[in-house]
Parts: structure tokens; C-alpha cells; sequence
């Protein structure tokens, strides 16, 4: 995290000397991000399950109907997460968690543009490998998103663009196929990337 937030800082460092652009034009926004995921590890099954934070890329398209409102998809490919018992390692699993958020971006700002958004995500979860297959997961999770971010224009339409979600992310947990309660990933998700408008 403190790598990310060194980068965070370095970004405004860049965007900050740009005056109070134009501006963008262009319903459409995508941007690509180096995405850091810190799971709460809410454990009810007396397990003792945690599983491992890690970084990755994911990118997100957003799409504005009008300069304040946007909606934003944002996607990545199967994610594979080491899980451990007490600390101990015993399997692994991937987890594909698309979310859909709508936005409400400030404007008036010049080169500053903070946003909001809340949303729904839906987080698919697949090639489950723990203790042998004793241990069965739930293969669907649905819940909220909230996120806040902004986007620092550096001209021809590009942008940094830094971002904080929190999303529920869930699963029930089965040992011998019977069910030992629920863990919960509910991720904090800070991302920094680039962006484009057109």
C-alpha cells in the first residue's frame, strides 16, 4: 500500500501543474490501472481462512450520459488467490469480479475532477483446489460497490486517474459438502492508471 500511495502522490505531482484545462469531449472514457486488492478476511467458519492481497491490472470503461453522470465497467481476468487455515497454506482459488457502478463527477474544478459512484458487483468463483477438494466453495457473489476517485487531465484528452472501491465480495464455505459458514473477501481496492477520452 505504500508503494501505491507513493504513487498516487507522484501522479498528482504530474497533473498538478496543469492548468485548468478545456473541457474533455467525448462520451466515452477508458482507462487502465494498476489495481492493489486488500481483503477484510471475515471468517465465520472457525477455519481460520485468510486469503493472500495482491496486485493486479484491470481495466475500466466508462461511458458519460452527461458531463456529471457516467457509468463505469470495470473488468479484469480470473484472479488466482492462495488460501490459508491458521496461517497454513491449503489450496487456491480465482475469483472474476466484474462491477458496474454509476458516477457522479464535480466539474468546475479545472484540472481536479473528484467523482463518487455506488454500484452492484457480481464476483464468479472458479477452480477451487483446497485440501483436496474437501473444502467446496460458493461459485456466485453478488453485492454493493462504493468507490471514490478522480481524474487529473494531462491534455489530447489523457488523464490520471487514482481510485478507492470497497466491494463485498462473499462465499459460503463446505467441508465434506457441508456448509461451515461464510467468508467474506469484502476487498478494498485502491487503484492508479492512465486514462483516455474520446
Amino acid at each position: 500500500m505504500k508503494k501505491f500511495l507513493g504513487l498516487a502522490t507522484l501522479a498528482l505531482a504530474i497533473a498538478a501543474p496543469a492548468t485548468a484545462l478545456a473541457q474533455d469531449t467525448g462520451n466515452w472514457l477508458v482507462r487502465a490501472r494498476a489495481l492493489r486488492l486488500d481483503s477484510a478476511n471475515k471468517d465465520s467458519t472457525g477455519l481460520g481462512l485468510t486469503i493472500d492481497n495482491k496486485t493486479f491490472p484491470e481495466v475500466d470503461i466508462s461511458y458519460f450520459l452527461s458531463p456529471n453522470f457516467a457509468l463505469e465497467l470495470i473488468l479484469t481476468y480470473p484472479q488466482k488467490h492462495k488460501v490459508y487455515s491458521n496461517g497454513t497454506e491449503i489450496g487456491s482459488f480465482k475469483h472474476l469480479p466484474p462491477t458496474l457502478t454509476a458516477q457522479y463527477h464535480f466539474t468546475g474544478l479545472g484540472a481536479f475532477r473528484p467523482y463518487v459512484g455506488a454500484g452492484v458487483n457480481y464476483t464468479n468463483i472458479s477452480d477451487v483446489h483446497i485440501l483436496g477438494g474437501a473444502v467446496g466453495l460458493k461459485h456466485n457473489s453478488y453485492g454493493l460497490a462504493a468507490q471514490v476517485g478522480a481524474d487529473m487531465p494531462l491534455g489530447g484528452g489523457w488523464l490520471v486517474n487514482v481510485d478507492l472501491k470497497k466491494v463485498q465480495i462473499g462465499t459460503n464455505v463446505y467441508l465434506n459438502s457441508v456448509d461451515q459458514g461464510k467468508f467474506k473477501v469484502d476487498p478494498l481496492l485502491f487503484s492508479i492508471g492512465f486514462g483516455k477520452r474520446f
